[in-house]
């Protein structure tokens, strides 16, 4: 869910551009990597080095021990994964929540509108973190973002008006938010940019398996309490205890770290930030307003990488979360229509498909990144100034397209008493494994579809994007279930699913011609006339700390 700007990687690197060469368009060398020679290939957002540390500088995260890489990003994990369990475990408190707010039989508006404001909340997170975490590093963030958020689900846990537990969850989705849009930063800028989708096929796991853990834990938390609040107070447990633990990451982002290193060295802080290069995500409010919130607006409306990437995210994420809402409610249903799950039962069934589809979504895509890596780098060694193109990485959507429609299909034909219940369960498996798959590579395609600028542009469009509309779905979907019947219901999404087919292979086969024309590839580094578009030598940040071992190369 993440759109933070990547802090690029220099491991590796033996040498800088010069200030001249990160002045002009990002432009590589070498034509289009081998796809078909039309035009220039743009540089790899990962690959711009205007805020890059030196590698061989100690500080640089890249060289940061094994241990240390591990422990912060795991915390990194963890907060994700909580932020995405405060979202679902909400869900299986239902039949206490309506007797408790006197709201009538079945699953009401009013109680699915708790989850999807806390998505909503979560949704506008990609649009001011990323400004945040420009001025202050990503470690404050995810150490105040998440306490605030469980002081808001405390808050819904504790209110006795219906108005005041939906407040607080669309507050707590807009604190904890930012934990899910820094995830892939954090990452970023420890593991090497060569290996985007190994390392993003783990950090992907966090929301899936948070989300999907939620309703598990949840619904043993009712049948032991039968108290829907609980499913609040154990959230505000569960956030401390990752705090304490998250305590000691360590800062990652490679602008912030030179800050830290100049204070601690009896520099001002104000007077060293007015040394290094303009935000770019941009420094006036404007500046700022014009990438997260215009372009991303306007992206998918004008360039055709962004319009397609948001819409298969868009689909696929809307109808994940309504998992949350239509599974209890077919499972629940008492016989002969329906099993009659009880809650932790219900639970198990939707904690299971979540981690087993998100897993294998994972060991697939780590798989085929180990596998094409390697003969890919074969391929194109004949010519050294030429890399894979990074329309290899959607080679996992490819796979996983095909099997959300089976999924469907199967899930809308098999949800009647004429099937044991353990097969439609089965079929949400497989649609998660699918729904991954996708996650997981398109995401990183757009992580090097443009330069930083734009491509925080494009991130924004798909997260804000996709977390709108999963909060959407839940709120009609009985509703849909109920006048067309699961059959129809479910096979309308295989239906939709069918016409998104030719979106990977599309990007696959054109997304090299549409970057290299995209306007957010012709356009300066900058983000603004106002900034400054010279960009400094990209050790600048780092030199004006002076280190104390002086262990500095041009």
């Amino acid at each position: 869910m993440s759109i933070e700007i990547r802090a690029p990687n220099m491991a590796g690197t033996g040498s800088r551009p010069s200030e001249e060469g990160l002045m002009k368009p990002m432009r590589g060398p070498g034509g289009m990597n081998g796809m078909d020679g039309a035009h220039d290939e743009p540089m790899l957002a990962s690959t711009l080095l205007s805020h890059s540390m030196p590698s061989d500088d100690p500080y640089n995260p890249m060289n940061l021990p094994l241990h240390r890489k591990i422990y912060t990003s795991f915390c990194a994990w963890l907060f994700a994964a909580t932020v995405a369990f405060g979202a679902t475990c909400f869900t299986a408190g239902k039949a206490d929540f309506v007797v408790d707010f006197n709201l009538g039989n079945g699953i009401p508006v009013s109680f699915i509108a708790g989850l999807s404001l806390y998505l909503w909340g979560i949704a506008f997170a990609p649009i001011w973190t990323p400004h945040v975490a420009e001025r202050t590093g990503r470690s404050p963030i995810y150490l105040i973002g998440l306490p605030v958020c469980g002081l808001f689900i405390l808050g819904a846990g504790l209110s006795h008006s219906l108005a005041g537990v939906l407040v607080c969850r669309f507050f707590a989705g807009l604190t904890g938010g930012p934990c899910l849009v820094l995830i892939e930063g954090t990452f970023a800028d420890m593991w090497s940019a060569e290996m985007t989708n190994t390392y993003y096929a783990f950090l992907g796991t966090a929301a899936y398996f948070g989300a999907s853990l939620g309703p598990l834990v949840g619904g043993y938390l009712i049948k032991a309490t039968d108290n829907w609040r609980w499913t609040q107070y154990f959230n505000v447990i569960l956030i401390a205890a990752v705090i304490l633990f998250g305590m000691g990451q360590s800062e990652t982002y490679q602008r912030e770290i030179p800050r830290r290193r100049a204070r601690s060295s009896g520099k001002s802080r104000k007077e060293f930030i007015r040394t290094q290069d303009p935000a770019l995500s941009g420094v006036t409010v404007g500046e700022m307003l014009r990438v997260t919130v215009l372009d991303a607006i306007t992206g998918p409306f004008t360039d055709p990488v962004v319009a397609l990437s948001t819409l298969i995210l868009l689909f696929n994420f809307a109808v994940v979360f309504q998992w949350f809402i239509s599974v209890p409610a077919a499972l629940g249903t008492p016989p002969p229509m329906g099993p009659g799950f009880t809650i932790d039962r219900i639970g198990l069934a939707i904690g299971l498909t979540g981690t087993v589809g998100s897993t294998c979504a994972a060991l697939m895509s780590i798989t085929i990144e180990q596998i094409t890596t390697g003969r890919l780098m074969k391929m194109f060694s004949s010519t050294p100034a030429s890399t894979p193109a990074i329309e290899y990485r959607l080679i996992p959507a490819m796979i996983g397209q095909f099997l959300i429609t089976a999924s469907l299909f199967w899930i809308g034909f098999t949800v009647n008493p004429n099937f044991h219940p353990t097969v439609p369960i089965i079929g949400t498996a497989i649609y998660i494994f699918g729904n991954a798959s996708i996650i997981i590579s398109v995401i990183p395609y757009l992580f090097d579809a443009f330069p930083p600028a734009g491509t925080l542009s494009a991130l924004t469009s798909a997260a804000s994007g996709r977390i709108l509309f999963a909060g959407m779905m839940p709120m009609v979907i009985l509703y849909d279930i109920t006048a067309l019947t699961p059959k129809w219901a479910f096979g309308i999404f295989g239906f939709i699913s069918i016409a998104m087919w030719p979106i990977p292979f599309l990007l696959f086969r054109y997304g090299p011609i549409w970057r290299a024309r995209s306007r957010f590839s012709r356009a300066p580094m900058g983000v603004g006339e106002g900034v400054a578009m010279h960009r400094k030598v990209p050790s600048h940040d780092s030199e004006m700390t002076g280190y104390e071992n002086g262990a500095m190369r041009a």
